[in-house]
């Protein structure tokens, strides 16, 4: 499989060494892990001559005589070198019985580097603190985009490029397919029997039915507002077995932690706060939606949500639906003091369709920026401060 730098991550674990902490790198299944850590490792033994790398990846039956915590600690100890930097990178940890008690242990010696990658459902932000007794330090990894995609296909039509990555989303492992219906199939794979599957073992589904048909539910309605118990009164108006809404709310969390989906709350703009109703819920990768529910009817403009919410996660933002007097803005994005307003449109050439997208953002009083991401083709432009931009531009920071 061809391989690219994705330097952002890269960078990251790079500028870490060193530190005493345990670096997890956490995200969706297939999004590229195990990947970035043989990227580290090659970094490693380029660039650190006395490194002793100890690299476990429990994907491989070599290691299964290690896939108990006493038999990986026993090796990693023996394995270490007094007279070195020594670098532990375990892939797919979670595959180790009480994994948690041997890194612990190997972070108290404070003798290690450690670096760990593992299975979605197993290893989730919210359960690091309880997991590990020492300091963690989170790198989130996404599918790829729109960036790395144009990187590993060498496109230069960006506008072409970004209608074929609509189609065919950031998960990679799906690029060796020639057949787009081939892709789907993989991609469709990748979410039933990796992401679900990992949620059903961690959390003992006793009704998976119900956690497929929340699943579709959730892809169905990309960008709607949608709480636990809309759901639940949606799924029981169309005669389905007696829902708790409360079954409902625990697994959409459980579809959060396994990093399928992103819940973005609410912001009221103009009471500065934070409010509790009603939220949305983006895929981590947009194809899952197409491999699920078929392409029969696309909505562009939802779609074209979807990509922009989880590159502003990409790039680090804190990201919120805005509200203001009854009217939605598709992003408020915060990073410390940084604050941008956000509308996201598919088309905006109709009159009506871009006073639509527009009138909101100029009744926000604030000085901060304010802009309408749509498939414009054209050079970025502004309307009364408002700056227009093209999606794809926006996407590789043109």
């Amino acid at each position: 499989m061809k391989l690219i730098e994705r330097k952002q991550y890269l960078d990251k674990m790079v500028s870490v060494i060193g530190i005493p902490d345990i670096k997890m790198l956490t995200g969706v299944r297939r999004s590229g892990k195990s990947k970035l850590l043989e990227a580290f490792k090659s970094y490693v033994q380029k660039n650190i001559p006395n490194a002793n790398i100890i690299h476990i990846n429990f994907n491989l039956s070599k290691y299964d005589n290690l896939k108990e915590y006493k038999a990986l600690n026993e090796y990693i100890e023996s394995s270490y070198a007094d007279d070195k930097e020594n670098f532990v990178l375990i892939d797919e940890v979670q595959m180790c019985n009480g994994f948690e008690l041997c890194i612990n242990n190997l972070h108290a010696t404070e003798l290690y580097d450690i670096y760990i990658t593992g299975s979605n459902a197993f290893l989730l932000s919210s359960d690091l603190a309880t997991l590990f007794t020492g300091r963690t330090f989170e790198i989130k990894v996404y599918p790829f985009s729109f960036a790395e995609y144009i990187q590993y296909f060498c496109l230069t039509d960006i506008y072409t490029a970004f209608d074929r990555y609509m189609l065919e989303g950031g998960m990679s492992g799906s690029y060796l397919y020639k057949d787009q219906e081939d892709k789907f199939n993989y991609i469709e794979n990748v979410f039933d029997t990796l992401i679900l599957r990992d949620i059903r073992q961690k959390y003992n589904i006793k009704n998976p039915a119900l956690m497929d048909r929340i699943s579709h539910f959730l892809m169905d309605n990309v960008s709607n507002l949608t709480s636990a118990r809309s759901i639940t009164d949606t799924l029981t108006s169309n005669k389905e077995d007696m829902i708790n809404h409360k079954t409902v709310g625990n697994y959409l969390n459980y579809l959060c932690n396994a990093f399928a989906f992103y819940k973005v709350r609410r912001y009221d703009i103009k009471g500065k706060k934070y409010l509790a109703s009603n939220d949305k819920y983006y895929l981590s990768d947009h194809t899952f939606r197409y491999a699920k529910l078929g392409t029969k009817n696309l909505d562009n403009g939802r779609v074209i949500e979807n990509i922009v919410a989880m590159e502003l996660l990409r790039r680090g933002y804190e990201v919120y639906v805005g509200v203001l007097y009854k009217k939605e803005i598709d992003f408020v994005a915060l990073k410390r003091s940084e604050k941008i307003y956000i509308q996201v449109s598919d088309n905006i050439t109709l009159p009506e369709t871009f006073k639509r997208e527009v009138e909101p953002m100029l009744k926000i009083k604030d000085a901060y920026p304010k802009m309408v991401i749509a498939r414009t083709r054209n050079p970025e432009y502004q309307y009364e401060g408002v700056k227009i931009v093209d999606v794809a531009d926006w996407l590789l920071n043109k």
